[in-house]
């Protein structure tokens, strides 16, 4: 046991006393924090542009939409009606009207045309071709007016007073969403969504690239014959253990300081909203219990020793980097495919899918968080998930112990997937 601790001992500090260390996890909370913070800002500053209302409008409604909506992108009746050109034809007329805009388009006298027809009167459809058509707010401008003056339109001549009409075409009406779990009220939806995905591709992430730590590290023992020197006064299972579990607590440590970090930023986020000019609207977390953040430390440690044997395993029958990248790749799609899973997932987390991928060993390290994050799981099948993961990673390191022990010490030749399996089925 002293033996085993001193190698655990030694992986733990030899990660941790690094600067790549120290920069990955600062790099986690501040990110959680540009996203809070960047995207507030950019939405209080973005809009579409001053020359939105500069397009030609066609009009071949034969009513006066053409107009109102001129009206409408040059900021209304007291906007800037020069930005803006009207065309009113007859519906044959519109192929040469739109010739003749898109010269006009082309001499960079306007943006863009707008074509307004029967279809556009109907409901259905406007058509606009620019130049500009990648920019989505000048996009979501031009829409909202036509939108706005056709519904306008239509209510008018349904009998309603042009100002009620009017009221009516401009409203906003915003959808909050709220959570509510076994315990009561458990904060926004959408919230609630966006932890969810923040926990499933964090785990992901973090199982990946201390499982790749893993990997390096064996090969890098074994490519300097340090290795050699290790097994000679420690078993080969002893030191898989270690390495293992040394890695993994430098994993879990990261995990702990993102957590404080980020719980830090949201309770420093109203004054610095507030300093930043930015509406403090209010932020409230998703309601997570001690147990739940016990349960997801708990599948993230057993994600991790699955995935960490695997490449462990790896690392041991491989001489060089190229040799690695190849051999690795069917452990790496396990998780991508995993990674791939998250959206789905997100978006129905009672889903079937959802379940299966609870129960899979290499799967559940992520699946299970994401959807404890977004629904009440009932404790069987939280149960039924740790027993799977548990059975897998049993599986796991019996694998890759027998691998390790053979591998370990073995060069040149990269061994066959028929060496393989007699190295795992002798004992």
């Amino acid at each position: 046991m002293a033996k085993l601790w001193a190698i655990i001992k030694r992986e733990y500090a030899e990660r941790v006393m690094t600067k790549f260390f120290l920069i990955s996890t600062l790099f986690a909370p501040l990110l959680f924090g540009a996203l809070m913070f960047v995207p507030a800002w950019l939405a209080l500053r973005a809009k579409a542009s001053p020359n939105v209302g500069r397009v030609v409008v066609i009009d071949a409604t034969g009513t006066a939409l053409g107009t109102r909506v001129a009206a409408a992108l040059s900021g209304g009746p007291m906007g800037d009606s020069s930005r803006t050109q009207l065309r009113q034809v007859a519906l044959a007329e519109v192929p040469a009207a739109e010739r003749e805009a898109r010269a006009i388009v082309m001499r960079k006298e306007a943006n863009g045309y707008l074509v307004l027809d029967d279809q556009t009167l109907a409901g259905r459809k406007a058509r606009y071709t620019g130049t500009n058509t990648t920019a989505s707010f000048d996009m979501s401008a031009l829409q909202r007016s036509v939108r706005n003056e056709v519904m306008r339109m239509r209510l008018e001549r349904a009998g309603m007073a042009a100002d009620q009409a009017q009221s009516i075409s401009q409203m906003r009406l915003e959808m909050e969403t709220e959570r509510l779990t076994a315990t009561g009220r458990g904060g926004s939806g959408a919230m609630s969504t966006g932890v969810a995905l923040t926990v499933g591709v964090l785990l992901y992430m973090s199982i990946f690239l201390y499982g790749q730590n893993v990997l390096r590290g064996v090969m890098e023992e074994k490519q300097t014959r340090v290795a050699e020197v290790v097994v000679s006064s420690v078993s080969s299972t002893k030191l898989l253990a270690g390495k293992v579990l040394g890695v993994g607590a430098v994993g879990l440590t990261q995990q702990l300081l993102w957590l404080l970090g980020s719980y830090l930023i949201i309770l420093g986020r109203g004054p610095i909203m507030t300093k930043l000019g930015l509406p403090n609207v209010p932020f409230e977390l998703p309601s997570i219990t001690v147990g739940q953040v016990l349960l997801l430390l708990t599948f993230f440690l057993l994600g991790y020793v699955f995935y960490a044997s695997l490449f462990a395993a790896v690392g041991a029958i491989v001489s060089s980097e190229q040799e690695a990248q190849q051999v690795q790749l069917p452990v790496a799609l396990l998780l991508v495919a995993t990674a791939m899973c998250i959206q789905p997932v997100t978006l129905a987390p009672e889903g079937r899918l959802a379940q299966v991928l609870s129960y899979l060993p290499f799967s559940a390290p992520v699946a299970v968080p994401l959807r404890m994050t977004l629904v009440s799981l009932s404790p069987l099948e939280i149960a039924g998930s740790i027993a799977s993961l548990v059975l897998g990673c049993l599986i796991a390191v019996y694998i890759a112990a027998k691998i390790y022990r053979v591998g370990l010490l073995m060069y040149g030749k990269r061994p066959t997937v028929g060496e393989l399996a007699r190295w795992v089925t002798v004992s």
